[in-house]
Order: structure tokens, then C-alpha cells, then sequence
């Protein structure tokens, strides 16, 4: 059986999937029939359900929930490691509303974070999220939310820190933050998912035993980032988390849907939405 599976040319994820796609681990009689594209063209394609197996925002998922169910291997969650809303010039939060805000997609969690943090601050307008620092520096924009690499360099540039939409999600929950997810369609047999789940995460521990392995696929998508930054990217991205979301994880999902539908930000998400229960 061959399945469409997109994931972004990010390092956590090609560090992830390598083994997966490059026959490296026993893939139990599957074929993976791969792509990479920005998390957000990843989120659009989800949504006119174009891929069977997908990297998604959780933000995105909560439009997608009805077709879709979360794997307990390859999401993004974590602590210390939420996006960050930075500027040229230092300027008060009560001042986003305001403010001419450069978002990484308008389906990211990252864009979710901040609009549970400030409802009114709605001037937004959406860039890769690779042409936020350039955005910031031209003036385009006043503020810019940064995930992915990008936390790593903006310092460099001159630009400056003005919120942790992570230590934000951490003061108002205590939870990790919920970032990414890796989802499978409904419509695949149970049988079949729980397999891919399973050779997901097996292609995730062959990665974490030999993290050399991987190095020629992550580098060769990594956007000329140095070594440093793509070796902290993968630590910062990659934890016990992705092994398997577990009670914490999934708790962590179910509050953020929760808090996200009672502000309107988001629809409401149906009971089911993990592929194994807790």
C-alpha cells in the first residue's frame, strides 16, 4: 500500500522522517509517496484533504479535525520553545492593537497563541515565515511572530525580543506548548495507521540512536543554516513529546482547543481526536 505523506523541509522534521522515507527501517510492507512544503501550504493541503499522512499546526488541525486523526508519534510540543513576537523598536503589548503584525500563516499555531493572548490585535498580515526579519527591517510591519529557525538569528540582525507566546501558554496553563502534529486521515484503515504510527516512531529512534544518519537529508533542506543552529533546532523540537504525546501531551492539545473555542478563535473539535486513547 502506498500512502501521500508532506512534511516541512524543517530539521526536526527531515530528522524525523529520514529513515522513514529512505528505507533505513522496516516500513512493514508500506510505501510513502513524500513531499516537503511550508507548514502552511502543509495546512491548506490538509485541509482540502490532498495528503493522507501530514505535518499540520494544531491550530490547522481544528479545521481539519472532522477528516483527520492525530498520531501519538512526531508532534511538536515542548517547553521553552513557543513562537516569539519581536520588533525593530521596543514598544508595551498594550500597544499591539494598534500595531501592523507579520504572522508565519494565518493557520499556524503560532498566530493561534497570539490571537488567544490579544483578541483585538487583528492588523495582520501573513509572510514565510523566512521573510518575517526581512518584513521587520524594511518596516513593513511593526511587530512579527518568528517560530522555526528563525528564533536562533533574529538577535543577529538587531531585532528584539517582545513576547514568548510559549512562556505565555506556560504562565496561563502550566502545560507544554503544542505546536505541530503529524495526522492521518480518517478514512485510512485503523489497522493501517497504527501501523504508520508505529513505523513513525521507529523511524524517529533509529534517528535519535544515530542522529549521523540523517545529517545528509536535514542539511540538504535546511536553508543554508549553519551546523549550531540546526543541531539546536532538532534538540529545541524533538523530545520525549515526539516519541509519543502520552497523558501530559494530549492534555496539553485538549486545552488548547478548549481555550482557543471559548474565545472564538476556534470551531470546536470533535471528542475524538487522538488515534490511540490515553
Amino acid at each position: 500500500m502506498k500512502l501521500t505523506l508532506g512534511f516541512s523541509p524543517c530539521p526536526n522534521d527531515t530528522f524525523i522522517f529520514d529513515a522513514m522515507v529512505h528505507g533505513r527501517i522496516d516500513t512493514e510492507g508500506l510505501e510513502f509517496g513524500y513531499f516537503l512544503a511550508d507548514v502552511e501550504e502543509l495546512n491548506n493541503m490538509a485541509m482540502a484533504s490532498k495528503v493522507d499522512i501530514t505535518k499540520v499546526s494544531f491550530h490547522a488541525y481544528a479545521y481539519i479535525a472532522g477528516a483527520y486523526l492525530i498520531l501519538d508519534s512526531g508532534s511538536a510540543l515542548g517547553r521553552g520553545n513557543g513562537p516569539l513576537l519581536i520588533s525593530k523598536r521596543s514598544f508595551d503589548t498594550s500597544e499591539l492593537s494598534s500595531k501592523r503584525i507579520a504572522i508565519p500563516g494565518r493557520y499556524t499555531t503560532a498566530n493561534l497563541l497570539f490571537s488567544i493572548a490579544w483578541t483585538d490585535a487583528l492588523n495582520k498580515t501573513e509572510y514565510l515565515f523566512s521573510a518575517i526579519e526581512d518584513a521587520l527591517l524594511r518596516d513593513e510591519v511593526d511587530a512579527g511572530l518568528i517560530i522555526h529557525e528563525t528564533r536562533f538569528t533574529f538577535e543577529k540582525r538587531g531585532l528584539i525580543k517582545i513576547a514568548d507566546m510559549g512562556e505565555y501558554w506556560e504562565n496561563l496553563t502550566g502545560k507544554p506548548i503544542p505546536l505541530g502534529a503529524i495526522v492521518i486521515k480518517r478514512s485510512v484503515p485503523e489497522e493501517i495507521a497504527v501501523k504508520v504510527n508505529r513505523i513513525l516512531r521507529r523511524s524517529l529512534e533509529y534517528a535519535m540512536k544515530d542522529s549521523t544518519a540523517a545529517y545528509e537529508f536535514v542539511s540538504s533542506h535546511a536553508r543554508e543554516m549553519d551546523r549550531k543552529v540546526m543541531d539546536s533546532h532538532i534538540k529545541l523540537y524533538v523530545n520525549d513529546f515526539t516519541l509519543n504525546l502520552g497523558k501530559e501531551g494530549k492534555d496539553s492539545v485538549r486545552s488548547l482547543f478548549s481555550i482557543a473555542s471559548e474565545k472564538n478563535v476556534i470551531p470546536a473539535v470533535p471528542e475524538k481526536i487522538f488515534l490511540s486513547p490515553d
